[in-house]
């Protein structure tokens, strides 16, 4: 992917007003499913509601400035960058994942990941990032009146990505927030989007169609690393049930016709994996089944 994939339109564009996009995270599982950003703008087609929890806000927000460009590099040759984390800066207490710069540097004008606030901004479509209080154990949702500028989508970004234990909470208005994958759907945000009315979904998993998350295995000691923060703790003991109803939800709804589901057909890397190789070779993987499955969902939201 070149440059000019930045800034290059497709001929004409497809508005969808009565369906849902939805992004799950994953961390570097997006290197993936950041393909079906990537496909959908070569397609020309603009969802008028877009959803992303954690690596999932990345992709929402990628989606909405309309940069291909940027949604492959987030997860796939920005991990080379020296800055973007590992053991030196998580003993510095800045993270497994840098986020500060990740998030609220890399995306700056002439940085290594600019991210095109112009475009954002003047793109019609409204967005959901979910984040959860590590205090209050809520969920907040944010969307675009809560994001007037750059900074304010950025920090929100990375409060919705802050894995627990790997990377520093942020502190935001009065609130400490971390993952929200932590929250009600276990980092799916079907039921905002059915809060907000709506009965049709394109929903992008990050785990196999065959994938169940399992409890935890010590509890105890999960409750002692965040005795701090007991909600948070309980959030991410009790995070397998919630995960797991959501995706049997989702599920559900696909075999009702309610749902056009892209489920990676082999997830190939984890969420930590910084392997060029391996995160380039799960894009491609990402775009051949994302480009199959264009007719299909193109049926699906009539476009």
């Amino acid at each position: 992917m070149t440059d000019a994939d930045r800034v290059a339109e497709p001929v004409k564009t497809t508005r969808i007003s009565d369906t849902a996009l939805i992004f799950e995270g994953g961390g570097m599982r997006a290197s993936l499913t950041s393909a079906m950003v990537v496909t959908l703008l070569k397609a020309g087609i603009d969802f008028d509601w877009v959803a992303g929890i954690s690596a999932g806000a990345s992709n929402a927000v990628n989606y909405l400035s309309r940069d291909a460009w940027r949604a492959r590099r987030s997860f796939v040759d920005f991990a080379a960058d020296e800055q973007f984390g590992g053991w030196r800066y998580f003993a510095r207490g800045q993270g497994m994942f840098n986020a500060e710069y990740i998030y609220q540097r890399a995306g700056a004008p002439d940085q290594a990941l600019p991210f095109d606030w112009e475009t954002f901004n003047s793109n019609p479509g409204d967005m959901r990032i979910t984040a959860f209080d590590a205090e209050s154990g809520d969920d907040v949702v944010w969307s675009r009146k809560d994001t007037p500028h750059i900074d304010d989508l950025m920090v929100r970004v990375r409060a919705s990505s802050t894995m627990p234990g790997l990377m520093p909470p942020v502190h935001l208005d009065g609130h400490v927030y971390v993952d929200g994958a932590m929250g009600e759907d276990g980092g799916i945000a079907l039921s905002q989007a059915q809060r907000e009315g709506f009965e049709k979904f394109v929903i992008v998993l990050t785990q196999e169609r065959s994938y169940k998350k399992v409890p935890q295995r010590f509890p105890t000691v999960f409750r002692g690393i965040f005795r701090r923060y007991p909600a948070l703790g309980e959030a991410l003991l009790t995070r397998w049930k919630r995960y797991n109803e959501t995706r049997e939800r989702i599920f559900a709804l696909e075999e009702e016709g309610e749902a056009h589901v892209f489920v990676p057909e082999r997830m190939p890397v984890d969420n930590s994996t910084r392997d060029l190789s391996r995160l380039s070779a799960a894009h491609r993987m990402g775009l051949s089944q994302a480009r199959r499955e264009l007719p299909a969902m193109r049926e699906f939201i009539g476009a």
